[in-house]
């Protein structure tokens, strides 16, 4: 069975476009891949957290893998900071990658051209923390958004100069990136992603929204004045946004919706999403309110951190051996 593998930081609360591009595919997956999903809360820090508040994040964010279907049987789940070789296998990752490809990074090249200050040098260097997530699993596929392509692009560079340098070791992963849903984009402003750090609050449905808050948001969602519901990201980029969120979560497709609303207006358009996004919110919110209280949490990550540390642990004792700082 082929390996897939991600994670998600988590920065704030998860929101719809975590859901249904990253969670909800997990779910399908799991029946078809050996998945491993991981709470990425080492890369959160790379720009300063509220403690009390990163930690009522990690607790709802294992709470939502679950309740949005995850389960620990099938799949790995598990905090990266429960599993120390990933640390220490980034370490080594940046000694075998070069400066050059940190600096092309976008992340860190868009933090530049904004003249941010004091930028973390975790900023700079996620990227290998990144790569050796991926590659001290031997993970065949990675599922990505667009914009996370290129980090494993990179992951790829660093483990075939790896292989080079050192004999056969890594597995060169795979993107995997969705064809639908693959980006959720800002209800407010549909040419941003949606985002955690929405500064407005208006353009991200969080997955623990109240019902009313999160139809409000869809039905103030920014669309245009063409008036026809039709995939168009360049000249309707919120109705196509809108398109995208149906389409993801009822598996009708751009052409059957396109079909349905001709002749209508936005606002029944509008209406019908909001019904299918507080359908499924509704449904993930009841199955965390009974995971949130129960010991689910906890018997999820015992799970899923030993079945981790035993393969990270092997993996990063061959590389070590390979690069020769450990003694035979």
């Amino acid at each position: 069975m082929k390996r897939m593998l991600s994670g998600i930081k988590p920065t704030g609360q998860l929101h719809l476009g975590n859901y249904i591009g990253a969670l909800s595919k997990f779910v399908e997956y799991q029946d078809e891949y050996e998945v491993i999903a991981f709470i990425a809360n080492l890369h959160t820090i790379t720009v300063y957290q509220e403690p009390k508040e990163l930690q009522k994040n990690l607790k709802d964010c294992v709470a939502l893998y679950l309740a949005c279907g995850l389960d620990p049987n099938k799949t790995t789940i598990f905090l990266q900071t429960d599993v120390m070789e990933h640390a220490q296998l980034g370490f080594i990752l940046c000694c075998n990658t070069y400066m050059g490809e940190l600096n092309r990074m976008t992340q860190y090249k868009d933090k530049i051209a904004k003249d941010e200050k004091n930028i973390s040098c975790g900023i700079f260097t996620y990227p290998t923390l990144m790569s050796a997530d991926i590659l001290i699993y031997d993970a065949d596929f990675v599922p990505v958004g667009e914009d996370q392509k290129q980090h494993v692009e990179l992951c790829r560079d660093v483990a075939i100069r790896f292989n080079n340098k050192f004999g056969n070791t890594f597995k060169v992963p795979e993107p995997l990136i969705p064809k639908v849903g693959a980006r959720i984009m800002s209800l407010s402003d549909p040419t941003k992603k949606m985002s955690k750090s929405d500064e407005t609050n208006k353009g991200c449905v969080y997955l623990l929204d109240n019902l009313k808050t999160a139809r409000k948001k869809i039905m103030s969602a920014v669309t245009d004045s063409i008036g026809i519901v039709q995939y168009d990201p360049e000249n309707q980029p919120g109705i196509s946004n809108l398109m995208q969120i149906m389409s993801s979560l009822s598996d009708k497709s751009f052409e059957e919706i396109t079909k349905e609303y001709e002749g209508k207006g936005y606002g029944d358009f509008k209406k019908d999403v909001a019904n299918v996004v507080c359908d499924t919110l509704e449904k993930i919110q009841a199955d965390y309110n009974e995971i949130i209280n129960s010991n689910k949490i906890q018997e999820a990550l015992d799970i899923g951190t030993k079945k981790a540390k035993e393969m990270a642990s092997k993996k990063l004792n061959e590389v070590q051996i390979k690069v020769g700082i450990e003694i035979k």
